[in-house]
């Protein structure tokens, strides 16, 4: 797509937990209670950390954790109302923030059909739900309270259109689509030429976990899908000691970025903490200089940025440890976060400074269990004689003792200086004077970044 979302880098909540919600939703006439204005302290935090938007999950109407959504058109009344959803965007533009909605459009819960509509327009809404042969209503992967939408019906496409421009006009920037992968490509592709032609800047990603990730960008016309395979290779191949699992998922996320650009992340409110998948505290650092070097736009989970830990569990309630409730302010963190949280500034603006690693491609330069290095290249550049070149090396050590890169790589490192680096029990910082570059102390990582950075900073 280009635009803005080259230079996008996502801080990613859920308001529902992180203000405190109650954890179903309000009786008919009760009180709303106006807490989505308690995210603004997060804003300049968000924007401190590097990051340029916030994904937010979603915020409407619903029976209990929000994707069970009963009314796409209001705002859930555990969190607000329109008003203060039109200041929530005026604290976010202040502070040049952009914002993602999180839309759940393949399913609804089992209250959608009244939602407080009329009662002919309950009937016509009770209609779009899908059916199996039993005529029975067809449930989200098994969930009883989840009633998947029929999207072979006309109506449903109208009103999913509605709803997005609805929202895009008050200020949002585009959608995050909930289990994009449960509906078919072609809806997809009725829905979002209609969206364009009155939002024409909007960014649509749809949540992938498996399948043919270009596949589906292509046939279905979104921008991007969450690229689930890298995650899973990230933490895997860190905790397991084994680089081959991620140089051969680094291999396919190549040819993903060019097709499209894949919405990366570490970590994200489905799944368990990245601290708590890893069995040593230096490894975060290894899966944040992956994160923030390789191609794709990145985004950061509420809380990863602080070091959070968190088990998800499949059970009722599973979800609970992942999606905590946040502090007033930033001011009510542990000091012990706060080291996480500035290892992660120091490698989004690395990013920030290379904005071309966001269509960058890798190459493995050496490869071992415990050893791996690799180069990211801008795809449609090359350096003039002499000059800096738009690339970035990464080296990373996951065993006990020291390892020396093969000399064969100083060619990769020539004119080159170490952007960030770490090892066991040292603040990531900027080693002025290693008298080695290619040795690299146990559980260490380096990212080495050109002479001179190839685009200004800040872009």
């Amino acid at each position: 797509m280009g635009g803005w979302v080259d230079h996008a880098i996502w801080w990613h909540l859920l308001p529902l937990p992180f203000l405190g919600a109650e954890p179903v939703a309000l009786p008919p006439g009760a009180e709303v209670r106006h807490r989505l204005s308690r995210l603004e302290p997060w804003f300049d935090y968000a924007v401190e950390l590097g990051c340029s938007g916030l994904v937010l999950g979603p915020i409407f109407a619903s029976e209990t954790h929000g994707y069970d959504t009963v009314d796409h058109l209001r705002i859930d009344p555990r969190l607000g109302d329109a008003a203060d959803f039109d200041r929530l965007v005026a604290a976010a533009r202040q502070r040049g923030l952009r914002i993602l909605l999180d839309g759940v459009f393949n399913h609804v819960g089992r209250g959608f059909p009244s939602g407080g509509q009329a009662p002919e327009e309950e009937s016509t809404r009770a209609a779009w739900l899908r059916r199996g042969p039993d005529g029975r209503h067809v449930t989200f992967e098994g969930h009883d309270r989840l009633a998947a939408l029929d999207h072979d019906q006309p109506a449903v496409a109208a009103y999913v259109i509605d709803v997005m421009n609805h929202w895009l006009a008050r200020g949002a920037d585009g959608w995050r689509l909930d289990a994009a992968y449960a509906v078919a490509p072609t809806f997809w592709s009725r829905v979002l030429p209609e969206v364009r032609r009155r939002n024409p800047e909007a960014w649509f990603v749809g949540e992938m976990i498996h399948g043919d990730y270009a596949g589906y960008v292509a046939e279905s016309g979104l921008d991007s899908v969450t690229q689930y395979e890298l995650w899973k290779a990230i933490w895997s191949s860190l905790r397991d000691r084994n680089f081959f699992e991620l140089a051969w998922a680094l291999e396919r996320h190549d040819s993903f970025v060019e097709a499209f650009c894949p919405l990366t992340f570490v970590g994200n409110h489905d799944v368990t903490r990245l601290a708590s998948r890893l069995d040593r505290a230096e490894l975060v650092g290894h899966a944040l200089a992956v994160l923030f070097t390789v191609g794709g736009v990145p985004s950061a989970y509420a809380g990863d940025e602080q070091g959070f830990r968190g088990i998800k569990e499949e059970r009722e309630g599973g979800d609970d440890a992942i999606r905590p409730v946040f502090p007033d302010s930033p001011a009510g963190l542990s000091e012990s976060g706060w080291p996480v949280y500035r290892l992660h500034q120091r490698l989004i603006g690395l990013r920030r400074r290379h904005p071309w690693l966001v269509h960058g491609r890798t190459t493995v330069e050496h490869l071992t269990n415990r050893a791996f290095a690799y180069r990211v290249t801008a795809p449609d550049t090359a350096a003039a004689p002499g000059g800096p070149r738009s690339e970035v090396v990464v080296l990373m050590n996951v065993a006990d003792e020291a390892y020396r890169f093969p000399d064969e790589l100083a060619d990769s490192i020539a004119r080159m200086v170490i952007g960030a680096s770490s090892g066991p029990g040292v603040e990531p910082g900027e080693p002025e004077d290693i008298a080695d570059p290619l040795g690299v102390p146990a559980y260490g990582w380096r990212v080495f970044v050109p002479t001179h950075p190839t685009s200004p900073p800040g872009t």
